[in-house]
């Protein structure tokens, strides 16, 4: 076994490595970049090295510089992780030629499997069940139009070299075609340095299924568990679990059994996930399911089959990768219970998404024990970057059957607490307690299906006695906030017991009255009044009077309201605060002056909706627009963004040149309302 690895990763997966590395007594050696100076992973290892820049491509990407770091540091082994330079076969290579240890397959399999293309003849070989579809050499306009024409709509264009939705689009028809080629192929060679293309018949509602498989050099090859991972947004997994509801042992048995074959089709050793698609539509289950793709690495999922087969993965990595057996046979392996795995993402759901970056101001996690476990690389007051994925943490949970693992799910959601910036938890938790998915009844396209109730649950008119009661106890956070400050003021003064140094609600010449504006997470300035008698406040809320009193303690406002009592915690930064209450996070910003401006006109469309890079122009100054038409495209985190016309009317000017470098919400382009627009 070796005695010093180096982790050529950063983030979550770095911690999750270097924690079972240190089980087994192995030294760990941490890399980082400019941005991950002070990160957790540097913190947990043993050793670190510098590696560059904060972008990927000046740091974690830079394999020659790794393996400099790997030799000077003495460790016998390198772990990729995911993602960075985990299925690069190039640096497996040189691993291999360095005499280091790769943790995952051989470059040959990477190479194999790297090319979707490629893949697909492969596993036509070993009889693994395949989506008809083109993967050929010629990427010719006219050989993908024809080849697209005959497989018929709809259709998936998708980056033969690529994954996590990059560089792929639905087609629907014919006329979309080539557009669709176009922008696929730009984004394929922005994110993965190769543009090519392949095209497969698109199935509509499909289930996402994987199976987990492990190989040795001995020539010894199992799947352990199959995963669900159908709930996604952009192509991008939300929710994992495991085993994969629903599916009939005989069907369980196939998936796993194609699995292998694919595996030992390339002589596959270490960790790496088949993935299926499973037709819901399908009338025999023997002919359900195909071959998608094959993930040479640990996958971001691979916890929830740790928690129902018992089994530490990285562990197995490590021992395969020492020249060790696996360490059970295929009729060892046993399947107890079940387990949910969510991706808590500093992003805006409201916001179609968009990843966000800033300052984790406040961050509480729900407790660990053997049902709950937190995989993270993030800690409070941490930043998160945009030149990183933007997940805040992996939350996982346990159970001995499906509905009670749910259960602990949605208790573990309503007890994790962030601010500082956007996130999905709400939005997660709704998945959670929603009734299609706790039936199981859900494809690849449910959050697009249920959207509107995933998504705005926090929006419509059902739940306005929430939002009232959040105004509440937001204007009485406020009152007890400026009331603490005021006592500090005064305590520090030179005249403690002065009359100006009190928010009891006495004005010279006025009554006891508060007036606040408050700006809530929509945007919207509520206006609130209140009267105060002695420590009450009594505020009209729509409607219903309500009496509030409390006070604050440390980051808990102890609050009574109509006689109920509550302990509800808080986090603020300057002047902005979040509620964290039972049905959700509610953000406020008390604002100082009693007239603001309204901040959701239609420039804001026109503006940058994050950091990035103006990809092109799709029309040009002096075009008539009309309301809707794209103008430009953006390109953040290896996605691109059309930027769309808010009204018609005439593009004025372009301040951003393709090729140049924007910042969140700087405005991009100039277009003149038409005068009855």
């Amino acid at each position: 076994m070796f005695t010093k690895l180096l982790i050529a990763n950063r983030g979550e997966i770095a911690c999750r490595i270097i924690k079972t590395a240190q089980v087994m007594g192995i030294k760990t050696v941490a890399l980082y970049s400019d941005a991950d100076k002070d990160a957790r992973h540097v913190a947990m290892a043993d050793e670190s090295f510098y590696l560059g820049g904060s972008a990927p491509s000046e740091s974690y990407l830079k394999g020659e510089l790794i393996l400099e770091i790997a030799k000077r540091s003495g460790a016998q082994a390198v772990h990729p992780g995911y993602g960075f330079l985990s299925e690069n076969a190039d640096f497996a290579r040189q691993c291999e030629q360095a005499g280091i240890a790769f943790v995952g397959p051989s470059a040959d399999a990477i190479d194999a499997m790297g090319s979707k293309s490629a893949a697909k003849i492969i596993m036509e070989k070993a009889n693994v069940p395949l989506v008809p579809g083109y993967h050929g050499d010629d990427q010719s306009d006219e050989v993908l139009l024809k080849a697209s024409k005959e497989i018929g709509f709809p259709q998936l264009i998708k980056a033969a070299y690529g994954g996590g939705g990059k560089g792929m689009r639905i087609v629907e028809s014919e006329a979309e075609a080539l557009d669709a080629i176009n922008s696929a192929r730009r984004e394929a060679a922005s994110s993965f340095g190769n543009d090519k293309l392949l095209i497969e018949r698109y199935l509509r509602q499909p289930r996402h299924v994987e199976v987990q498989v492990f190989a040795d050099t001995q020539g010894n090859c199992i799947y352990l568990s199959d995963r669900d991972c159908s709930i996604q947004r952009r192509h991008q997994k939300v929710v994992e679990e495991a085993p994969a509801p629903g599916l009939s042992d005989s069907l369980r048995r196939a998936m796993g059994e194609a699995a292998v074959a694919a595996a030992k089709a390339i002589d596959y050793v270490g960790a790496g996930t088949v993935e299926f698609l499973l037709d819901t539509h399908a009338s025999d289950e023997t002919d359900c399911f195909y071959f998608m793709e094959m993930n040479t690495r640990l996958q971001v999922e691979h916890p929830v089959t740790e928690m129902v087969t018992g089994q530490d993965l990285v562990k197995w990595q490590l021992m395969v990768a020492s020249g060790s057996e696996l360490p059970l046979r295929q009729e060892d392996v046993r399947i107890h219970g079940h387990s949910f795995e969510v991706r808590i993402y500093a992003e805006d759901p409201q916001n179609e998404f968009l990843p966000a970056s800033g300052k984790l101001n406040f961050l509480r996690e729900p407790e660990q024990n053997r049902y709950v476990r937190i995989d993270s690389g993030i800690r409070e007051n941490d930043v998160i970057s945009n030149f990183y994925d933007p997940m805040i943490a992996k939350l996982i949970v346990w159970d001995e059957s499906r509905p009670r693992a749910l259960q602990r799910l949605v208790h573990a959601l309503e007890s994790y607490q962030i601010s500082g910036l956007k996130h999905n938890i709400e939005f997660l938790a709704n998945i959670a307690e929603h009734q299609a998915f706790a039936q199981a009844d859900f494809s690849t396209d449910f959050i697009e299906r249920y959207g509107d109730t995933l998504i705005g649950a926090n929006l419509d008119g059902d739940n306005s006695s929430e939002q009232n009661g959040a105004l509440a106890f937001a204007a009485l956070y406020h009152l007890c906030a400026q009331k603490e400050q005021a006592k500090l003021t005064a305590t520090n003064s030179h005249d403690p017991y002065s009359p100006w140094g009190q928010v009891s609600g006495f004005r010279l010449n006025r009554s006891g009255v508060h007036q606040l504006s408050l700006l809530d997470d929509q945007h919207e300035i509520q206006h609130l009044t209140l009267s105060q008698v002695g420590d009450c406040y009594y505020l009209s809320l729509n409607e219903q009077q309500l009496t509030l009193s409390g006070e604050l303690k440390q980051d808990l406002l102890h609050a009574e309201i109509n006689g109920h009592k509550s302990k509800i915690p808080v986090s603020r930064e300057g002047d902005d605060f979040t509620l964290f209450l039972p049905s959700g996070s509610y953000h406020f910003r008390a604002l100082q002056t009693e007239v603001v401006e309204d901040q959701a006109s239609s420039e804001d469309k026109l503006k940058a909706p994050m950091n990035g890079t103006i990809v092109t122009h799709l029309v040009e100054v002096g075009d008539e627009v009309e309301a809707g038409q794209g103008l430009m495209v953006m390109e953040a985190m290896k996605m691109e963004y059309t930027i769309e016309a808010p009204f018609d009317g005439k593009v004025a000017a372009f301040f951003f040149q393709p090729g140049e470098l924007v910042s969140d919400g700087a405005l991009l382009l100039d277009v003149t309302p038409n005068e009855d627009a």
